[in-house]
Formats: C-alpha cells, sequence, structure tokens
C-alpha cells in the first residue's frame, strides 16, 4: 500500500489543470477547504467496518 499523505492542495491544482479548469485565486482556498472535509468524512466511511458475509441489497425502497 502507498504511504503516500494524500496532499489535497496538489490535487486541487492538478486536477483544475487537467481539466482546464480556470480556478480563481478568490475561490482556491475554499475549494481546498472543501475538499480536506471530504476527506475526513471519506476516511469515516472507508473505515466503517462491514461484515464479512453482507449482501448487497438488489433493490433499494426508500421508506
Amino acid at each position: 500500500m502507498n504511504d503516500k499523505k494524500f496532499n489535497v492542495t496538489e490535487y486541487v491544482d492538478q486536477t483544475a489543470l487537467l481539466l482546464g479548469f480556470n480556478l480563481p485565486d478568490e475561490y482556491r482556498d475554499g475549494v481546498i477547504a472543501n475538499f480536506e472535509r471530504i476527506q475526513v468524512i471519506a476516511k469515516l466511511v472507508n473505515e466503517f467496518p462491514l461484515p464479512e458475509d453482507i449482501e448487497v441489497a438488489p433493490i433499494f425502497r426508500p421508506d
């Protein structure tokens, strides 16, 4: 597994460059802050333990 820490600032800058998106300076810090929040939430979701025998529901029906 890769032990390199995810660099949010580099990700935002490189993704904007790859997409050809001009990210104005006045929004850049806010975008980076939001991606840092997303990273924290994603870590919680990804680390949530699931039993090995869990099955995917074939149809989702909200109540």
